[in-house]
């Protein structure tokens, strides 16, 4: 028997075709006839933090009245300088428009710069405006549209359009002939050209008191007289009779609206409320009506108790004077003397200068200046657009390490969790807890801040200080992981003029849009005992807004 075969060759042949076969066979198997089952890999998609805001803040400096001054760009996620640009020479006036895209500065020169808040942003990108030639303008608002600046020259408010922004008219806030009023120095109302009117506060202490109600708000001239507010129709862009900011003068002979020098309008255009520094007061306008908020009390459509707020009181020294008022033989019955939940907690003064409104939490939240306080008041409306039961509810909060901070500005973070005043005295940020109306913690900052701004999204936060005596923009960041500690500075060239985010929820629209400058009751540049120390009791408004 032979162990293999005769013919090698054949059989050679025999097993190629074997393996042949077999992998063919392993092929089909594995190819299928295309309806076999095929695994299918899902990739897992996993919760990342939440995204960071599409935000910057936006700085202007000024390095001095005769050379350019610069607005620069800061990137809310990297902390980091994006870009620089020139602007025109001694910026004054610094304010964003209501979309947070366009930047508008009033300078030393008598021109209006104009530029676009984006990262690509030159020098050659910025243009500018010449403003009327006698202007004296003070405060610059730009709705989503358009610019409004008042201009104490002639009384009037200055309209303009186009781009870059060009004059188009002037307005005369005018009152009586034998009440004109005078010192318009601030415009608030609505964001967009669809709203109704836009109201200009005018300070009614001559034209020659720009220093009148910083030096002496509680009495600025010799025989005080209150403010007014006058409505401007946007489809028209003319002037409505004034409305008098304390509704029982005429009545009473009371002076409850003395140095108006900010006022804030509400989202839904149906509440104006405007801070009177020199009264410790806060008048409400009801937009909705065109008219101060008053009323006989009634009852809604829900059968509930309506009362109505015209002025709303500050400091225990308000609360006397409009009891006062309200004693007078013939006074309105309707005059408040207290906030609903008493007066507990209320300083003797106030001196209101800044306030912010809170959508979420339907919260106005005040900075006094005078009395080292925030206020914080609910001004909640009920579903037919009339004040609820607990409107006017008050709570004061002190602020800062010692007795006289001077909190120049708050901002209020979007959710209304918090809030973050600007110490200009102390060089200090308090941060307030708006549920439990307490002191977090205050925490030490650059230079005297005087403005304090803030962005956020979600549980993500960033606050910018801004102190026109350092180049240092201090940045607090607040989060779940990292609550309410510095967590950078920023250099700018110059000294801050201003601060401003172009966004405070993250996602778009900026309620900030109206200027603040030194002086006309609002803070100098420097705290009143800094004043004091560097010109003495009676300094100028030069004085007042110059870079220390």
């Amino acid at each position: 028997m032979r162990l293999f075969p005769k013919n090698a060759s054949r059989a050679r042949t025999a097993f190629v075709w074997i393996g042949v076969i077999v992998a063919f066979a392993v092929s089909a198997l594995m190819g299928g006839c295309g309806n076999n089952y095929r695994p299918v890999v899902t990739p897992v998609t996993t919760n990342g933090p939440a995204p960071q805001p599409s935000s910057y803040a936006v700085v202007v400096s000024t390095t001095g009245s005769s050379t350019g001054g610069v607005v620069t760009i800061i990137d809310y996620s990297g902390d980091s300088v994006l870009v620089e640009a020139t602007i025109g020479p001694g910026p004054t006036a610094f304010t964003l428009d209501e979309l947070g895209a366009n930047g508008y500065t009033i300078n030393s020169d008598g021109t209006l710069s104009n530029f676009s808040i984006n990262s690509s942003l030159q020098t050659k990108n910025v243009s500018f405006s010449t403003l009327p030639p006698t202007a004296q303008p003070v405060n610059l608002m730009p709705p989503s549209s358009g610019l409004w600046a008042t201009n104490l020259n002639g009384n009037v408010v200055d309209i303009f359009s186009g781009s870059p922004q060009a004059f188009k008219l002037a307005i005369p806030v005018t009152g009586t002939v034998s009440s004109p009023n005078t010192l318009p120095m601030f415009i608030a109302g609505s964001p967009t050209t669809s709203g109704q009117r836009e109201y200009v506060l005018s300070q009614n202490v001559g034209n020659t008191g720009t220093m009148a109600c910083s030096l002496s708000p509680t009495s600025p001239i010799a025989m005080p007289v209150n403010g007014v507010a006058t409505p401007i129709e946007i489809s028209s862009n003319t002037a409505d009779p004034a409305l008098p900011l304390d509704p029982f003068a005429a009545a009473t002979g009371s002076t409850n609206a003395l140095c108006p020098v900010y006022a804030v309008q509400t989202p839904d255009l149906k509440r104006l409320y405007v801070l009177n520094r020199g009264s410790d007061t806060i008048s409400v306008i009801n937009t909705q009506n065109n008219t101060p908020d008053e009323c006989a009390p009634f009852d809604n459509q829900n059968g509930q108790l309506v009362t109505c707020h015209p002025i709303l009181p500050l400091s225990l020294t308000a609360v006397k004077n409009l009891a006062a008022d309200k004693a007078v033989s013939g006074a309105p019955q309707d005059i408040p003397t207290a906030p609903p939940n008493g007066t507990a907690g209320m300083g003797a003064i106030a001196g209101p200068i800044y306030a912010e409104y809170n959508q979420a939490t339907q919260q106005l939240v005040v900075a006094n200046y005078d009395g080292g306080s925030i206020t914080v008041i609910d001004v909640s409306l009920d579903e037919y657009g009339n004040d609820s039961s607990t409107f006017g509810t008050t709570y004061t909060i002190p602020v800062g390490n010692t007795s006289t901070p001077n909190p120049a500005s708050v901002t209020v973070l979007y959710d209304g969790s918090k809030a973050y005043t600007a110490n200009q005295n102390e060089s200090t940020v308090t941060v307030v807890n708006l549920s439990t109306h307490t002191v977090e913690k205050t925490l030490t900052v650059e230079g005297h801040p005087r403005t304090v701004v803030s962005t956020q999204n979600s549980e993500y936060s960033k606050i910018y200080a801004a102190s026109p005596d350092s180049p240092f923009i201090t940045i607090i960041e607040s989060n779940p992981t990292v609550v309410d500690l510095i967590d950078t500075t920023v250099l700018v060239e110059g000294t801050p003029v201003d601060v401003r985010t172009t966004t405070q929820s993250g996602s778009s629209g900026n309620n900030n849009f109206s200027s603040r400058v030194p002086g006309y009751g609002q803070p100098c540049n420097l705290s009143p005992s800094a004043m004091v120390a560097k010109y003495g009791t009676g300094y100028t408004l030069a004085e007042c807004q110059a870079t220390p």
